[in-house]
């Protein structure tokens, strides 16, 4: 990234270059008044918005896991979806989403952060059927499984 700030004029005189600057990383604006703006490319400004939205969302985790209960709803806020986990894998998932997030940021790409929260949010889905919940959770019993034979596809 190149240190060159562009007077507001420029974006007349020579937008080619200003732009440019823009698609490789950013370009430095200052405005009459002394501002200084900064163009980048869209994919840019929502990778930083997803990102500072879901580092704020782990400080929260953060500081909730460290009380004795488990934060209610209304604690939890937009990721009231939460609610469901016990306290073990509420854990695991703020663990998962800080691995998440230092990839994302590492990698200049939310996909990781994206799966990471997607996979959690089905689960906290199956978790809210009581049966569901009751497999998820349960013990393994062997006599509670038999084994399947294979349907004849021609019948």
């Amino acid at each position: 990234m190149s240190d060159q700030i562009f007077q507001s004029s420029d974006l007349a005189n020579k937008r080619t270059e200003v732009l440019e600057a823009a698609r490789n990383g950013q370009a430095r604006v200052r405005d009459k008044d002394g501002t200084s703006l900064v163009m980048l490319p869209e994919s840019r400004l929502r990778l930083l918005e997803t990102l500072t939205k879901w580092w704020q969302a782990y400080m929260k985790l953060e500081a909730l896991l460290h009380r004795s209960e488990l934060p209610r709803a209304g604690e939890l806020g937009d990721l009231a979806w939460l609610r469901t986990f016990d306290r073990e894998d509420f854990q695991e998932f703020v663990s998962e989403l800080h691995d998440a997030l230092v990839a994302a940021n590492a990698d200049e790409d939310s996909a990781v952060l994206d799966e990471c929260i997607k996979t959690w949010r089905v689960t906290a889905r199956q978790l809210e059927d009581p049966l569901r919940r009751s497999v998820l959770y349960g013990t393994f019993t062997p006599e509670h499984y038999i084994e399947a034979n294979r349907p004849d596809v021609g019948k």
